[in-house]
């Protein structure tokens, strides 16, 4: 029934059935498969177990479990193990037709190499596009470096989003600002208080239309009108808290970046030497990596953030707690090397 079914979508592809479980896995070992279907209640080898040896097989292998078993654990472990979509079979055409949808866009959409993991790479878009379409209460944990964000969905819709420091749409945009990290499925919070009212697909083109302007690069406009580039830290300028920025290059001989900071080029040569003199107590303390060196005092907190090319000088308001900084400089440093 379901091969029919399969068998009307405008793509026309190929379909196959399995009467099992191993039928399916002696299947995948003889010609390859863009995408599998299973359901979770069979016999002799049930559909977690047949997840668990095609996903460590055949990791790039599009997966749909299509069930009745309508069970919050069983939806959490199968969304851990890798699958694309946890799909509750459907029972009138409107759902038929929105199952086809999914199944069609799964089987057009290429594998990313990054992203956002379960266990497959998978973009945070398509996660929260096909818990849309499926109709799903849930919520999103996601995890990227030391930041934390929750997306809550019901029925479909996104309700409320949080981070460490944002909450409602501000939070959502951060959350798919962050191009790679982690995530799990939860269930939903019944209690959880409604703050976005947009429907998905507007906060999906409203946030795609803002992270396309930051990568840009940010403008401003002159006395005579003329637009020209501003400087790359004023997105990072937007954390809570930060009063100035430099980011100072590991080679000498590069100009330094900066926002909002006096007498920059002395100050980033006394960061770079900082920074020297840290690196080379740790190596003979035998401590590792620096992560971040930070000074606390009353007329304000400095924070000294190493990455990949060089290192990140923030001033935060001396109206933050100590924890305040450590909580915000999180996101800093996460923004910043992404």
């Amino acid at each position: 029934m379901y091969r029919e079914i399969l068998s009307q979508m405008p793509s026309k592809p190929e379909i196959q059935t399995a009467s099992s479980g191993a039928r399916a896995i002696a299947l995948l070992e003889t010609q390859t498969f863009t995408l599998m279907i299973t359901d979770l209640n069979m016999p002799k080898m049930d559909g977690l177990q047949v997840l668990s040896i095609v996903r460590r097989k055949y990791p790039q292998l599009r997966i749909v479990v299509l069930t009745s078993v309508m069970d919050e654990q069983f939806r959490s472990r199968s969304y851990a193990m890798g699958v694309d979509l946890f799909w509750q079979k459907p029972s009138t055409m409107d759902e038929i037709q929105q199952f086809l949808e999914c199944i069609e866009s799964l089987l057009g959409r290429e594998v990313q190499e990054t992203g956002f993991r379960g266990v497959q790479s998978k973009s945070l878009v398509d996660i929260i596009q096909l818990e849309g379409l499926s109709r799903s209460s849930t919520t999103l944990r996601i995890v990227n470096g030391g930041l934390d964000g929750k997306i809550w969905m019901q029925d479909g819709d996104v309700v409320d989003a949080s981070t460490s420091n944002l909450t409602a749409t501000d939070a959502f945009k951060e959350i798919l600002s962050w191009k790679n990290g982690s995530f799990e499925i939860m269930p939903f919070d019944a209690g959880r208080k409604r703050t976005i009212f947009d429907s998905v697909e507007g906060l999906l083109l409203e946030t795609a239309q803002a992270i396309d302007e930051a990568a840009q690069g940010p403008t401003i406009r002159t006395e005579s009108g003329e637009e020209i580039a501003a400087s790359p830290l004023i997105n990072l300028s937007r954390i809570p808290g930060v009063e100035f920025l430099i980011e100072v290059p590991d080679e000498i001989k590069k100009k330094s970046e900066s926002w909002a900071a006096e007498n920059v080029e002395q100050t980033a040569e006394w960061g770079r030497e900082m920074m020297k003199g840290f690196r080379e107590l740790g190596d003979r303390l035998q401590a590792g990596q620096i992560l971040n060196v930070e000074f606390h005092g009353q007329q304000g907190h400095l924070s000294c953030s190493p990455g990949r090319t060089g290192t990140l000088m923030a001033g935060w308001s001396r109206n933050l707690s100590n924890d305040e900084v450590k909580e915000n400089l999180k996101a800093l440093t996460t923004k910043w090397d992404s």
